[in-house]
């Protein structure tokens, strides 16, 4: 018995890795996000530094990693099992945690480039934490494209 194969999907208009149109829901943060739907485009946009998150996106995200983070602290201690476990923790959310942090200073109109002024100590830091406060602003759509 033979049968067709499914038929390819058509080529996307913007050529592959292209960027979509502006207004692409795909880019445009989530405003009101739940922990849940937090968590899901986290890990939907995995390593996708072009688009914004909103501030809902990006601290609910903050709060279920700092809690893994806590708990691993804790059990780490009794097991050399949960070092290894936090350890493979922090190498996948490392590049999705970067990305995060570039879409919530796109939502701010700020290039993600800025991210590098955690490497500047207490100034650095307390800048980027205004920035991730602070509300969205419209003229962060050109990160969408």
């Amino acid at each position: 018995m033979s049968y067709e194969p499914y038929p390819a999907p058509p080529p996307s208009p913007y050529g592959y890795g292209a960027p979509g149109p502006v207004g692409d829901p795909r880019y445009a943060p989530l405003p009101g996000a739940t922990i849940g739907q937090a968590v899901q485009r986290f890990f939907q946009r995995y390593a996708q530094f072009r688009g914004r998150a909103s501030r809902s996106e990006y601290w609910w995200w903050t709060l279920v990693s700092a809690l893994v983070s806590v708990v691993f602290d804790v059990l780490v201690p009794a097991s050399s099992l949960f070092f290894i476990l936090d350890l493979i923790w922090v190498l996948a959310v490392l590049v999705p945690s970067i990305a995060l942090v570039a879409r919530r200073l796109h939502d701010v109109n700020r290039s993600g480039w800025w991210q590098f002024l955690v490497l500047i100590p207490i100034v650095g830091w307390i800048i980027l934490l205004v920035w991730f406060c602070t509300d969205s602003k419209p003229e962060g759509a050109r990160f969408d494209a």
